[in-house]
């Protein structure tokens, strides 16, 4: 969800004619959009403790405190998702700081700048990630 409101105020990377891949510029565009989505999710986090403050209800009527009780368990969730992802963009900022951002972990290609920007975070060029996920299908049947 954070993500998606992000993407909607990003402008995509054009690369110049003869721009080489990962260049400072580039790299210095994912940076931005990292740190900008690693920002909003940790006000997400923030907003949600402050409400689930100060909506701290206790209900009488046991269906009340269970509908309450299930609303506090899928944000928890949420926020674990988001929390993981945080770690995820860390672990990313860290590669471009290494200098292994946008280069697939698996083979070495480029993943390319079009999938960075759809998934920043992506660790494996498009062949590698369609290969993993046709062998996690295959061994979860």
């Amino acid at each position: 969800m954070a993500d998606e409101l992000l993407y909607r105020q990003v402008t995509p990377y054009v690369p110049q004619p003869g721009e080489e891949y990962m260049s400072r510029g580039q790299l210095a565009h994912f940076r931005g959009i990292l740190e900008a989505l690693k920002q909003q999710l940790v006000e997400d986090i923030e907003r949600t403790v402050h409400t689930m403050k100060d909506e701290a209800t206790v209900f009488a009527d046991p269906n009340d405190r269970a509908s309450q009780e299930t609303d506090i368990a899928i944000e928890l969730r949420n926020r674990d998702r988001e929390r993981k992802l945080i770690k995820k963009i860390e672990e990313t900022i860290d590669r471009i700081d290494s200098g292994d951002y946008g280069y697939c972990a698996a083979c070495g290609v480029e993943i390319g700048v079009k999938r960075l920007e759809a998934r920043p975070t992506a660790t494996l060029c498009i062949d590698c990630k369609t290969l993993e996920e046709v062998r996690e299908k295959q061994i979860a049947k």
